[in-house]
C-alpha cells in the first residue's frame, strides 16, 4: 500500500512539474498565436486556386483575394503599432494587388515585418498590453473562418481540416 501511495505522489508531482514547465509567458502565447493564425492564412492564400481569386461569397463581399489583402493590412499595422508609432488602420488596396502571385508576396512581407517586430519586443513589455498583437490576432482569426466558407462553397477542403499524413 505505501508504495501505491508513494508512486501515486511521485506521478503526481512529476505532471505537476511538467505542467509548470510547459506553462507559457504571455509573450510566448501572443507570439505563438499571432504566428499561427497568420501561418495558416499564408497556407490558404498559397493553396487556394488562382482562377478563383476572384470569387465572392455574395457581391457585397470582399473576394478571397480582398480577404487576403485584407488582413495583410492589419499585420501592417500591428507591425507599426507594435513599435510605437502613431499609426491608423490604413486599408491596403486590393487593386494593387492583381494576382495570387502578388497577394501572397505581401501576405509573406507583412508576416514578416509583423513578426520581427514582436521578436523585437522585450518579453515583459507584454505585462503592460498586448495590443495590438492581440486584437490582430483575433481579427486574422475571424477572416480565417471566413476564408474557410470560400473554400466550402467551392467544393474545396481547407488545408487544416484535410487528413494529415
Amino acid at each position: 500500500m505505501k508504495t501505491t501511495v508513494a508512486a501515486l505522489v511521485v506521478s503526481t508531482l512529476a505532471l505537476s512539474t511538467c505542467a509548470i514547465s510547459q506553462t507559457r509567458s504571455t509573450a510566448q502565447s501572443i507570439r505563438g498565436h499571432f504566428s499561427s493564425i497568420n501561418q495558416k492564412v499564408l497556407e490558404m492564400a498559397k493553396d487556394f486556386p488562382d482562377d478563383r481569386y476572384d470569387y465572392k461569397l455574395k457581391p457585397e463581399m470582399r473576394t478571397f483575394g480582398e480577404v487576403i489583402v485584407h488582413i495583410a493590412s492589419g499585420n501592417v499595422y500591428a507591425a507599426k503599432a507594435g513599435k510605437g508609432e502613431k499609426v491608423n488602420w490604413d486599408e491596403l488596396d486590393p487593386k494593387d494587388y492583381k494576382t495570387k502571385t502578388q497577394i501572397v508576396s505581401l501576405m509573406e512581407k507583412s508576416m514578416s515585418d509583423a513578426e520581427a517586430t514582436l521578436r523585437s519586443l522585450p518579453d515583459n513589455s507584454f505585462a503592460k498590453t498586448i495590443e495590438p498583437w492581440i486584437g490582430v490576432t483575433e481579427h486574422s482569426a475571424e477572416h480565417y473562418g471566413l476564408l474557410v466558407t470560400y473554400y466550402r462553397a467551392n467544393g474545396l477542403v481547407p488545408p487544416q481540416s484535410r487528413p494529415k499524413k
